[in-house]
């Protein structure tokens, strides 16, 4: 049969090959990964043990694009980095030291039916010209390259996995084009699962000091869906003292650490500090006693300071330094300023900051949060798996992260790739313009239809 060949650049582990050759082959059509690129050591390891390669690069930066093979699609989940001169000026200089430049390096000179490009969702607006505006500069100059400079009928949406069978929300953008019509991404059939659909079962559970304190103080149905951090609240929301996860604390202690972790984020604050208002700011004992006042409240916080629920610090400053590359700003203390009390910790200082709902839905998964997920299962809690995770994404049961690779490096691979329904929704809606035409003896590569 006719083969369509593909080139996989970034390939991550392989998200893009996989929806794109899952939706050709659906259609009737055979396909060819004539080049795959990634840098990432374990992530090649991945990609070695699920497929076979003909050419396998690193580096696409140092492939001559004339020793690429000849291709009919480009399949790319090129990161986002910010393009030159502001933007202002679109067009082939404006994409030089980026990564699309690879991209467009290799579409100018090998000239392929189409591509399918993939990035996150803060490549609509990166770069805004006017604050009003539906897209900023970065993505326009890569469509402005895509249309009027390489000659692609170009279409792009936001997807959310959510709706497309996965138990996870993950919103990112897809950029299509081939060369002789448009591909409709609008209208796709929508789906929706839970996470107690690809959940593994009776697994052995952890076994911690945070675990058990949490087992402490609430039953498994009571964790469902929680977050575990201190610097926000709501009702969903479970606090380091609320499990006294570093020592005893009082019902009046608790009471003023709620009020504290809201109070610090009045903007109020930041014109009676002397500062630039900042979310979280560290008050000081006049002002924690205009919302809560005791006979013995210094005594309370500097106990609650001691046990490591307060730091006792000055207000942190905003610094703007004027460098060649233009304003760098940032945080500093001003030990002008008198200290105040303020909240410790983040979502990243526990081991578990999430756990998951079996009757809804994951959060997105982040490569730097993903091993502080937590699965209820048989009365205890455990950590996500690294097959829930490839579920979470769609990907088939044959695929497997190698034992070579860690569990830390699986999750990060995780944290990056794409949701691979979503890539076959859009390959279908390609390949449905690719349907063979016709052979001839000099040319083996199937005719787009128009």
């Amino acid at each position: 049969m006719n083969k369509v060949k593909f080139i996989d650049l970034f390939a991550g582990i392989g998200g893009l090959r996989i929806g794109f050759e899952e939706a050709f082959k659906n259609n009737g059509l055979s396909t060819e990964c004539v080049l795959t690129s990634e840098i990432k050591p374990y992530a090649n390891k991945t990609l070695k043990h699920n497929f076979k390669h003909n050419l396998f690069v690193g580096d696409i930066f140092k492939v001559n694009v004339n020793d690429i093979p000849d291709f009919d699609f480009l399949l790319a989940g090129f990161p986002c980095q910010p393009f030159s001169s502001g933007g202002k000026r679109l067009g082939f200089l404006d994409t030089r030291g980026t990564l699309f430049f690879e991209i467009e390096r290799i579409l100018r000179t090998k000239k392929p039916k189409g591509f399918i490009l993939e990035n996150v969702e803060g490549i609509v607006r990166h770069d805004l010209e006017n604050k009003n505006d539906n897209i900023g500069r970065t993505l326009k100059t890569i469509l402005h390259v895509l249309e009027q400079e390489l000659n692609y009928k170009v279409s792009w949406d936001v997807f959310d996995s959510v709706n497309f069978g996965l138990p996870q929300s993950r919103k990112r953008v897809f950029i299509v084009g081939i060369k002789n019509d448009e591909v409709n991404l609008g209208n796709f059939e929508t789906s929706y699962s839970v996470f107690k659909e690809i959940m593994e079962k009776n697994l052995p559970p952890l076994n911690t000091a945070f675990v058990k304190k949490l087992l402490d103080h609430y039953t498994i149905d009571e964790l469902y869906g929680k977050s575990i951090k201190d610097k926000r609240g709501g009702r969903n929301n479970i606090h380091s003292w609320d499990i006294e996860l570093k020592g005893a604390v009082s019902k009046e202690q608790n009471v003023i650490l709620n009020k504290l972790f809201k109070a610090r984020r009045q903007k109020r604050w930041a014109k009676e500090i002397g500062i630039d208002w900042m979310d979280g700011m560290p008050l000081t004992l006049d002002q924690i006693k205009t919302f809560h006042n005791s006979d013995n409240l210094k005594e309370l916080l500097d106990d609650l300071v001691k046990k490591g629920y307060l730091k006792y610090e000055h207000p942190k400053g905003l610094i703007q330094e004027y460098t060649l590359d233009g304003i760098r700003k940032y945080r500093s203390y001003d030990v002008r300023k008198p200290k105040g009390y303020n909240i410790v910790t983040g979502k990243l200082s526990f081991e578990i900051n999430k756990i998951l709902d079996p009757e809804s839905i994951a959060p997105t998964l982040v490569a730097t949060d993903v091993l502080r997920l937590a699965v209820p299962d048989n009365n205890g809690l455990r950590r996500l798996t690294i097959r829930e995770g490839l579920r979470l994404f769609g990907f088939p049961e044959w695929f497997n992260i190698p034992e070579a690779v860690s569990e830390n490096e699986a999750f990060d691979l995780l944290g990056n790739t794409v949701a691979v329904p979503v890539v076959y929704a859009i390959a279908q809606r390609v390949a449905d313009k690719c349907k063979v035409e016709s052979y001839s003896t000099e040319s083996l590569t199937p005719v787009c239809a128009s």
